[in-house]
């Protein structure tokens, strides 16, 4: 069947079911929290095996999945990495955070920032300075260890227990900046419990002396932790800090319905 025969339309739009089946495969892939078997997909989509297994075939040779042979599973690929990695490029989140991030500034009258992970540091996309406030390290394309950041705690907690250890897997893998925050996964863990029983994240002068910062997470739409919003403040200040919080809080949500989590 060549493509064009294969096209339909609904509503005077193009259809083309290989390609709309295609697209569903991979967002199904994009959802899972590992690689899958052919026959969950199938299933999962309502689709025919035979069908799911030709079009898998098809974005193996394109590099979209990989076939993992050995386990019988289907993962994404380094192709899809690649788009992945264009979306980052183009900064949908930090167009789409910016002007929520800004209003958390104006709103709480701190530094407030959003932050993605990039292995085990958080990488600051979008910094809004408070006026009169201290600059900050959080500047935009700063990175920092995630186990000493407010954001990165907040990321790190919504993670599988399994990926924050591989994260972790030694001692040598904490940094130190100001002679606080953990030294070792234990210690990383008892933090991030607290975290998921808060519900926000914070870190006192683990980054620099004087300061302490909350965080909470923004999860997109499988539930996966995207980014984390911050604010920021001198300790001496003592803003308070359940207003700060709840703020943070609503605007990490608010974050995460923009992109759909």
């Amino acid at each position: 069947m060549s493509v064009i025969s294969d096209i339909s339309t609904s509503e005077g739009r193009p259809h083309v079911p290989a390609a709309d089946q295609a697209l569903r495969i991979l967002s199904h892939l994009g959802r899972q929290r590992g690689p899958v078997p052919a026959r969950t997909i199938a299933d999962a989509l309502a689709l025919p095996r035979s069908t799911v297994y030709h079009l898998l075939t098809t974005l193996e040779r394109r590099g979209f999945v990989v076939h993992l042979a050995a386990e019988r599973r289907w993962g994404l690929g380094i192709a899809a990495f690649e788009l992945a990695g264009g979306y980052a490029r183009q900064q949908p989140l930090a167009r789409l955070g910016r002007p929520l991030v800004a209003g958390l500034a104006d709103r709480v009258g701190e530094s407030a920032h959003l932050a993605v992970m990039s292995g085990r540091d958080v990488l600051y996309l979008v910094e809004e300075r408070a006026p009169g406030r201290p600059t900050l390290v959080t500047e935009v394309g700063v990175r920092l260890p995630a186990h000493l950041t407010a954001t990165g705690r907040a990321m790190l907690a919504a993670l599988p227990p399994a990926q924050v250890r591989a994260l972790f897997p030694d001692p040598s893998t904490f940094a130190d900046r100001t002679g606080r925050g953990p030294r070792r996964l234990s210690e990383l863990r008892r933090i991030l419990r607290d975290v998921r029983a808060q519900g926000v994240a914070e870190e006192h002068g683990e980054v620099t002396l004087g300061f302490r910062s909350v965080a909470a997470v923004v999860r997109d739409h499988a539930g996966w932790p995207a980014a984390a919003v911050a604010a920021t403040w001198a300790e001496e200040a003592s803003p308070r800090h359940p207003d700060v919080a709840a703020a943070v809080l609503e605007t990490a949500g608010a974050l995460s319905r923009r992109i759909g989590g």
